[in-house]
């Protein structure tokens, strides 16, 4: 069986090397079973890659688009492939081709992952060097910003049965737009502060 799997980082990775565009790819490619997921390639964590794994047998064949979304590491990729290898099944990366237990086969993937992994080690470095860059600007709030003021989050648990007022979480999560869990973590919030 031609299994394919298709991964993204993050649910905004819904364009440019999309999961929509992934899954077309391997489609074209003959595969009859594709496995999604849509996880981080910085955690090596990945269920439904490991039970695709596990669940391949001797002749099957795994197609994946690029190398990067195989593994990000030389050390990960390569012991994931000569394991698959060893047991017989054939491994079809599309854009450098079908990878085997060949000294050059070897050194082709090992050069492949080593520029995944230090393209990925760039991109984080550059992020942390645009936050440092930010943190020294007037006004730079690490992480989210906040959806809502303080004036909305007030006016929200004024409207608490638990604060005086008579809604209920729902009642006021449909009233201010506020979520449920927002409403909680503020209320746990303010009674810390009183005691």
């Amino acid at each position: 069986m031609i299994y394919g799997y298709a991964r993204i980082s993050s649910k905004s990775q819904l364009t440019g090397n999309s999961l929509e565009e992934q899954i077309c790819i391997l489609s074209n490619n003959g595969c009859e079973k594709i496995i999604e997921e849509v996880f981080t390639g910085t955690k090596s964590d990945r269920p439904r890659f490991k039970l695709l794994l596990n669940e391949l047998k001797n002749g099957d064949t795994l197609v994946v688009t690029k190398l990067d979304r195989f593994a990000r590491s030389v050390i990960e990729g390569s012991k994931i492939i000569n394991d698959l290898i060893e047991r017989g099944i054939k491994v079809n990366i599309l854009n450098i081709g079908i990878l085997d237990n060949t000294p050059s086969s070897k050194l082709i993937r090992n050069i492949f992952f080593s520029f995944a992994e230090f393209e990925r080690d760039m991109i984080i470095e550059r992020t942390q060097e645009g936050k440092s860059i930010a943190k020294t600007k007037e006004g730079f709030k690490e992480g989210r910003p906040k959806k809502y003021t303080e004036k909305q989050l007030n006016h929200a648990l004024s409207l608490l049965n638990t604060n005086g007022g008579n809604h209920s979480y729902k009642e006021v999560t449909e009233i201010t737009g506020i979520s449920k869990s927002t409403l909680i973590r503020e209320v746990n919030k303010n009674r810390k502060t009183i005691y």
